[in-house]
């Protein structure tokens, strides 16, 4: 008899485990739909993702038209923060849904374990990494795609944003584990922002406090290449993956989950962060150190130099492809010149200031070397009258030294090469003036040092850009040795021009 039942009996299946994670996915899956009922979830959500869109549809003027892709990826950096903040709040509050409502003592006679609950939470934030680093791709897939585009991006720094959202999640959660208040995560989040501010402050700014931060900003006014930008971006991914996973199993440990694969994670957590905690506070490699000097003072060894018509073009690798338009704007500028001038074969070489790194912002000495024009590693909008600028004092003083010292007549030929034959003259002759005005004394903006107009000159300079294009081209090409003539005055100039004739001296600033 016993041999009949034991032969009949059905086996016995253990699928008690596999029950239980499909109830935790289950569960992570309707706490990820929870979240975005919570009003601050939806709406940053919401302005996230429409001013991304935004910004990649509608802001293709001026230098957004021609991205480096190496401040592209550091630039979707910053968007996901205050989605990350409102998840932070919200998660802690999901997380505590039950004490605040009694229901706790319920879950006793269930089958999960709380500690299991407490999986399925931060399971939830998973969807929003997700989406953050669709949002992340697409923003910086599209940089890539534009014409202007150059450089090359750094995968570790475009995973910032998403382990940022991600980590958030993570420490709201901890907090409800650890202190199960609804008033710990607003206390949470301005607690994270003060100790930011006394590190930073308590360390001079040093770079291993820097880099405890989740997201670094560095931003300057003009775009280093590719390798030498100097950044630990790697380790800072590798530190920002240990917290997430550190917070995480902590959240689990504190929950209840005392099984070894759950302090095994904690300790693996731990170790992550640290190695990239330790590895991102080395700073600046001698090596890129030496590569940034070598690139600021002598940038000809590291540079392709490229033909176009009859100038030539000496650049970083990956500006190389922008000589073409870098000579459609010398050619402008030639054509409205003469003698000499109108032929003269010029040097353009990009210059850049790298050794103060991402954070420098130094404004470049004019060069000696005669016919030789700078430009810089940015382009578009107010960066194109600029270079035109260059172009021009170089033809008329000879080289840039002696172009920024202009305090003459010669500012007035200058500025009509740079932009009488721009498309919009007037609006370049704005965005090339320090204050953007078209009137009085102004500072002039060019790649290297500034020059000097005064309010007389730019009167004149202000009539000749409203009058018809081709009379003043013939009247500056029919007068061209005495316009460039050294010495020559403001009033000299107004009179062979057809101008109003200024009353007032030359003087350069007033």
């Amino acid at each position: 008899m016993n041999a009949v039942m034991e032969a009949t009996a059905p086996p016995v299946v253990h699928s008690e485990p596999r029950r239980a994670w499909a109830a935790v996915f289950a569960l992570a899956r309707f706490e990820a739909r929870d979240l975005l009922r919570y009003i601050p979830v939806a709406l940053t959500l919401l302005v996230y993702v429409g001013y991304t869109l935004w910004t990649l549809l509608f802001e293709r003027d001026g230098m957004d038209a021609y991205p480096a892709l190496q401040d592209a990826d550091r630039a979707t950096q910053n968007s996901p923060l205050l989605l990350g903040i409102a998840l932070l709040v919200c998660v802690n509050r999901a997380a505590l849904r039950s004490r605040r409502r009694g229901t706790d003592r319920h879950f006793d006679v269930l089958v999960m374990e709380p500690w299991r609950r407490t999986v399925a939470h931060a399971l939830s934030v998973v969807p929003f990494g997700l989406l953050t680093a669709l949002l992340v791709l697409g923003e910086f897939t599209w940089q890539a795609l534009r014409p202007g585009a150059v450089g090359h991006g750094s995968v570790a720094e475009l995973a910032v944003g998403p382990l940022f959202v991600l980590l958030c999640g993570a420490l709201g959660l901890v907090f409800a584990r650890l202190i199960p208040t609804a008033f710990a995560a607003p206390v949470l989040v301005i607690g994270l922002f003060t100790a930011s501010l006394f590190v930073s402050a308590g360390t001079g700014g040093a770079e291993w406090s820097r880099w405890l931060s989740p997201v670094v900003g560095e931003n300057s006014t003009e775009t280093l290449p590719s390798d030498l930008i100097g950044r630990p971006a790697a380790w800072h991914a590798l530190y920002l993956t240990g917290l997430v996973l550190l917070a995480a199993t902590a959240a689990v440990l504190a929950g209840g989950g005392r099984n070894w694969p759950v302090k095994a994670g904690v300790a693996g957590a731990l170790a992550l962060t640290l190695t990239g905690a330790v590895a991102q506070s080395g700073g600046v490699s001698a090596e890129v150190t030496a590569a940034r000097q070598r690139a600021s003072l002598t940038p000809e060894k590291d540079q392709t130099c490229v033909q176009e018509g009859d100038s030539r073009y000496c650049a970083f690798p990956e500006w190389t492809g922008r000589a073409g338009t870098w000579d459609g704007v010398v050619d402008r500028v030639q054509s409205l010149a003469s003698g000499s001038a109108a032929e003269q074969r010029l040097l353009v070489r990009q210059r850049i200031e790298a050794r103060y790194g991402l954070t420098g912002d130094s404004t470049l000495q004019p060069s000696t070397t005669p016919h030789q024009v700078t430009v810089g590693t940015r382009w578009g909008g107010n960066r194109v009258p600029e270079f035109a600028v260059a172009v021009a004092s170089v033809l008329v003083a000879g080289d840039e030294a002696k172009g920024s010292e202009l305090c003459d007549g010669r500012m007035v030929t200058v500025m009509w090469l740079a932009l009488g034959g721009a498309p919009d003259p007037m609006s370049d002759f704005r965005d090339v003036r320090l204050d953007d005005s078209v009137t009085g004394s102004a500072i002039v903006l060019a790649p290297a040092n500034p020059l000097s107009m005064s309010e007389r000159q730019t009167d004149v300079v202000r009539e000749l850009l409203t009058r018809p294009r081709a009379e003043v081209t013939a009247a500056v090409k029919e007068h061209w040795g005495e316009l460039t003539k050294p010495g020559v005055t403001t009033a000299d100039v107004a009179r062979v021009l057809g101008a109003e004739v200024p009353k007032a001296g030359d003087e350069c600033a007033e």
